[in-house]
């Protein structure tokens, strides 16, 4: 008898973690490589906005009311509070929109007349009304999830685009062009 025994090919067992690592590897890298969709898709655009009259934000503003966005003229509706950071930093761009004849209408989230007003005064009031939505119920009505977000409302009241985030410099000119196709 033959004390050798013919020696085994490595197997499956071998390679199996190779070939999963190497799969693994190059979803990472194309992950990495592939250009990423920036665009949200909201389930709102083309709807009417829902039904709300919601009490001031301050006292300086009227409070905020669906009955304003059918007026007949596109109209940004901006969803902010005053503990929310980027909405600071969207300030800026806000007023440049207002200083070109944008007209602004916000709801503040979850808010004290106080801190909004402090807010305000701090970062300048781009805002015809604020609304305040103590409870988030317009907010989550109109598809927001988060602070800041832009709504371009045309002049029947049918949301046209949601901007997710906060506006930045690079964002006013395609802001601009929304509000002139929702006029349309």
């Amino acid at each position: 008898m033959n004390d050798r025994t013919p020696a085994k090919k490595p197997g499956l067992a071998l390679w199996l973690p190779l070939i999963l690592f190497a799969g693994f590897f190059a979803l990472v890298i194309w992950g990495l490589v592939r250009p990423a969709d920036r665009e949200v898709a909201s389930a709102f655009i083309g709807k009417p906005l829902p039904q709300f009259d919601l009490p001031p934000a301050i006292d300086e503003r009227p409070g905020l009311a669906t009955s304003v966005f059918k007026a007949g003229k596109p109209r940004l509706l901006n969803v902010f509070a005053s503990w929310c950071v980027p909405c600071a930093v969207e300030s800026p761009q806000l007023a440049q929109l207002a200083g070109q004849g944008v007209e602004i209408d916000g709801v503040a989230i979850r808010d004290r007349k106080e801190d909004v007003a402090r807010f305000l005064a701090q970062n300048g009031n781009p805002f015809a009304r604020i609304g305040k939505d103590d409870l988030s119920q317009v907010q989550l009505a109109i598809g927001s999830s988060g602070v800041p977000e832009t709504f371009v409302v045309d002049g029947k009241g049918v949301i046209r685009y949601q901007h997710i985030g906060d506006i930045r410099p690079e964002d006013v000119p395609m802001i601009l062009s929304k509000l002139e196709e929702a006029g349309k």
